[in-house]
Parts: structure tokens; C-alpha cells; sequence
């Protein structure tokens, strides 16, 4: 009897080379509406232009090698007749089943009144990409989340950290498809680890000194904190 499979199962085990990845290939597109950026690109980008197509009824998406993205994207920002002087996003999406991860730029020119939406794949062997800090600074915050919650390196950005996860946090990226529901550490291992730390480990002097002195643990966490042994086991 066929052992029926779950959805999880390519979580437990875990990220697998793209290049072994199943044939993602789109579908031909039989009439792809027009977007006068997407033409220009492929005019004078066209090598670096893998893919165009539009979702939801008219948003263009243009597909474009990662080793030219800030290029192209330098092109987009400062030609005259492009103009994408507004960088609204820029975020990433992992499909997993060892897929490569996109990159996702969504652009929007004032001037001209007319968005653009950029992808770059890279696969998980060579997580690293440009930054479009230098072109627009609101890339600041937005890669240092891509690189917190998926692993993307930016190269050249000024200050490439983690922003909504501790320095020091040891899972991994938690918007990867690999990364398991509730964590790779055990709910006690967790537990354990945030009543070891220091409070400055969590906040700046300031807010420790206008928050006076700490409040002692309830008896039960006094419990689990003498018993780290234990609680690692568990």
C-alpha cells in the first residue's frame, strides 16, 4: 500500500540544490500586453531579460538575471524616459521543493504614473545579490528583513544585519520553506535560552533604566531556570 505524502515533507528534509529541483519552466504566454519599460529593457538589456509576464490582469512582472539587477535597475531609477523614482518593496519568496528564492523589486514611477514589479531567482547555493541601497535608501530596512527571514546576502549594503531577529538568533530564517513551524529548537531549548540572557541583550540602557529594577520570575520559571539540563531533554 502507497504511503500517502504529506505537504510537510519537504520541510523535514529540508532544502535540496536547485538545480535538482523540479522543472519550474512557465507556461508560454500567448499575448503578454505591453509596458513600455519592459520593451525598453529588452532592448537594451537583452540578455539579461529572462521572462515577462502579467498577474492579476495588469501587473508586469520582468524576470532579469541577478548578476545584472543593479544595472537594470540603475537604467529603471535615472533614464529619462523611465523614471522609477519610488522603491515601494522589496521582499523575497521561497517556493521551496529546492526552488530557487525570488527576489522581488516592486517599482513605481511618478512621473509616469506606471508600476513595475522585478524578479531575480537565485538559487540557494548562491544566495547573494547587489544592493539598491545606493539608489534608493528606503532598501535599507527592507534587505536587512530579506536577509534576517530568508538568508539573502546584499552585497555592498552600508549595514547588512538581522532587524527583527536577535544577533545572535541561531535557527536560521524563518521565512524559508525549510524552516520548521515552531522552530528548530524544542520549546524548552527556546524557553531556556531567552531566561539565560542579560536584559541588555534585548534593549538599550536607556530603556532599562527608565523601566527600574526587574521583576523577579514567577516561581515555576525560577523552577525551569535552576533545571537547564532538564529543560534542554525536554
Amino acid at each position: 500500500m502507497a504511503v500517502k505524502k504529506s505537504s510537510f515533507d519537504s520541510v523535514a528534509a529540508g532544502p535540496a540544490p536547485s538545480a535538482d529541483a523540479p522543472d519550474a519552466s512557465r507556461p508560454a504566454t500567448a499575448s503578454t500586453p505591453a509596458h513600455p519599460s519592459v520593451d525598453a529593457l529588452r532592448g537594451r538589456f537583452a540578455d539579461a531579460v529572462l521572462h515577462h509576464e502579467v498577474v492579476g490582469g495588469d501587473e508586469h512582472v520582468v524576470f532579469v538575471t541577478p548578476e545584472r539587477s543593479l544595472e537594470v535597475l540603475t537604467f529603471l531609477k535615472d533614464d529619462p524616459g523611465q523614471r522609477y523614482d519610488l522603491l515601494r518593496d522589496v521582499t523575497a519568496v521561497d517556493y521551496g521543493g529546492g526552488r530557487p528564492l525570488q527576489v522581488v523589486y516592486q517599482l513605481f514611477s511618478l512621473t509616469f504614473r506606471r508600476a513595475l514589479r522585478m524578479k531575480c531567482e537565485l538559487p540557494l547555493n548562491a544566495l547573494e545579490i547587489d544592493s539598491a541601497f545606493w539608489l534608493w535608501r528606503s532598501a535599507n530596512w527592507l534587505e536587512r528583513e530579506v536577509f534576517d527571514l530568508f538568508g539573502i546576502t546584499f552585497r555592498n549594503h552600508p549595514d547588512l544585519r538581522r532587524i527583527l531577529m536577535p544577533e545572535d538568533y541561531a535557527e536560521g530564517h524563518p521565512l524559508r520553506k525549510d524552516f520548521p513551524l515552531r522552530g528548530r529548537f524544542s520549546r524548552a531549548e527556546q524557553t531556556r535560552r531567552a531566561l539565560s540572557q542579560e536584559l541588555g541583550h534585548y534593549y538599550i540602557q536607556q530603556e532599562i533604566d527608565m523601566g527600574g529594577e526587574p521583576q523577579s520570575l514567577p516561581p515555576s520559571m525560577k523552577e525551569l531556570e535552576a533545571r537547564p539540563e532538564e529543560t534542554a531533554a525536554g
